[in-house]
């Protein structure tokens, strides 16, 4: 790696440069990572009983649940979290990067997105539960914080271990996602308004109009951002319910019109799944199929799970039992990658269009569309998906604010930061693809691997959490409270006196 690193820096754009630097480092990681990400998925749904399968029914519950001081004006509900988790997650990793994910490493990357989810919902649960146990009020405004910085800092006591995680995640989510977000809504106004290559556009023309498009997102996005994780709550419950059944009802018509087609296209999915062509070299890297490693990498982008991110709204969220959040957040994953992710495949598999590889990965879905409900997918798509990133680029914001006043609550950074994020959103805006995904692919194995360490070694919390969230269930309870003086051992651990 060191000498991919060292022949990065022979070339002579700086871009270039970087691009290639962000590849060495990312390549090897990713190779471990994979096995990391679905053991630790694999040890919590074994230690848990299979949490996601026996207690999915009860995380649709938890949804409208009480909040434990209904009083209090600072906290969140359990379905402002939810929609604010799922603003974030739901965005152009659902469309552009399922697309891509099937391009690149075949149809069979649907498959291991599903397995992607469907391990990583025990891991949503654990990280989630872990930021309502320890999560803190702010002295200044009231709201609850939280988060892998925190159960990091006072779970594990490894505040230098935190502040790390708090560095990557705000790289991660305040400035390459919200990029990548903004990239993928230029590709598709791009599309949508006949300017693509394909139409004879070149890239210099386009050039002009990225920035108008660039300021407009800067310009919409501001007010939100500057009102804190409070507005951004408040948004997201409008838009968030409203794009999903949009775009959800759009491909259950395409899949009603293509019925017969269903079964070649399943069948086509698992039998890609398990045809083997290398990802890459090294120790691990050969063992892991092309279809395999784009298809969880895809995955991870679009839902999240054991990243690290989701827990910061989660924690945002005034309940009566920390479990609540884990369910509510395990649910989230499920939506986004077995609902809205496979909403995209299907309309990609039953395409008849040719392979174009001028497209990128929002342009791809666009282009299947069409094929199947005619001209005006181009635009509808545009809008649909400019609803889904620009609710991502202001969930991302939320996580990342709470990591900035995790290391330095002082309204001068914030607004500081807030500045550096809006002015990513118009990097994004006018960067290459290629480059902003692969810098989006780094940081979030950067801040992944962090988390999953974190989570794996704080499990006895999760289980002892969830005992007491089921053992009240049995006992006929609607709605479970937790006390922390019924734990003592936890409590000598935990400062915070909320529970």
């Amino acid at each position: 790696m060191f000498n991919e690193i060292t022949g990065c820096f022979a070339k002579e754009n700086a871009v270039d440069a970087v691009h290639c630097t962000v590849n060495a480092i990312s390549s090897p990681l990713w190779s471990w990572l994979v096995w990391i990400l679905i053991g630790v998925g694999v040890f919590f749904t074994l230690t848990t009983g299979f949490v996601q399968l026996r207690l999915l029914g009860r995380s649709v519950k938890e949804i409208g649940g009480s909040r434990q001081n209904p009083n209090d004006p600072h906290g969140i509900t359990s379905f402002q979290a939810f929609v604010t988790g799922l603003a974030s997650r739901v965005g152009t990793g659902n469309i552009a990067g399922v697309a891509l994910a099937i391009a690149s490493g075949g149809p069979g990357a649907v498959f291991w997105m599903w397995v992607t989810a469907l391990i990583g919902m025990s891991s949503a649960f654990a990280e989630s539960t872990l930021a309502q146990v320890y999560k803190v009020r702010d002295k200044e405004t009231g709201l609850f914080r939280g988060g892998p910085a925190y159960y990091i800092a006072h779970g594990l006591n490894q505040r230098w271990l935190s502040i790390l995680f708090s560095i990557s995640l705000i790289f991660c989510f305040g400035f390459v996602y919200n990029s990548i977000q903004a990239n993928t809504i230029v590709q598709a106004v791009q599309s949508a308004a006949g300017m693509t290559t394909v139409h004879g556009v070149t890239e210099e023309v386009w050039d002009n109009y990225k920035h108008g498009i660039a300021a407009v997102l800067v310009i919409a996005s501001a007010p939100i951002i500057f009102g804190g994780v409070k507005r951004v709550a408040r948004v997201s419950e409008a838009i968030v319910p409203m794009m999903a059944l949009m775009y959800i009802g759009v491909a259950l018509f395409v899949i009603a019109t293509n019925l017969g087609e269903i079964p070649r296209v399943i069948g086509l999915i698992f039998e890609d799944a398990f045809t083997f062509k290398a990802a890459g070299g090294g120790l691990l890297g050969g063992l892991v199929s092309q279809s395999m490693m784009l298809g969880i990498k895809r995955g991870l982008f679009s839902n999240e799970a054991g990243q690290g991110s989701a827990p910061n709204a989660a924690a945002s969220a005034d309940v009566k039992h920390p479990a609540s959040q884990g369910l509510i957040q395990m649910l989230g994953v499920f939506v986004d990658t077995i609902i809205v992710c496979s909403a995209t495949a299907f309309i990609v598999l039953l395409s008849q269009m040719p392979h174009n590889p001028d497209l990128s990965g929002i342009q791809m879905t666009q282009a299947a569309l069409e094929t199947h409900i005619g001209p005006w997918a181009q635009t509808f798509l545009a809008v649909v998906l400019f609803m889904f990133c620009f609710s991502s680029i202001i969930g991302n914001y939320a996580y990342a604010e709470s990591n900035i006043l995790y290391l330095h609550s002082n309204r001068f950074v914030l607004a500081v930061f807030r500045m550096l994020v809006l002015a990513f959103v118009y990097f994004g805006s006018i960067a290459k693809v290629a480059i902003v995904w692969d810098m989006g692919d780094l940081s979030m194995g950067v801040m992944a691997l962090i988390n999953l360490v974190a989570i794996v070694l704080l499990y006895k919390v999760v289980l002892l959490v969830l005992k007491d969230y089921t053992v009240k269930i049995r006992m006929g309870k609607a709605e479970p409270e937790f006390k922390l003086s019924e734990h003592p051992v936890l409590k000598r651990k935990i400062k915070s006196d909320i529970w």
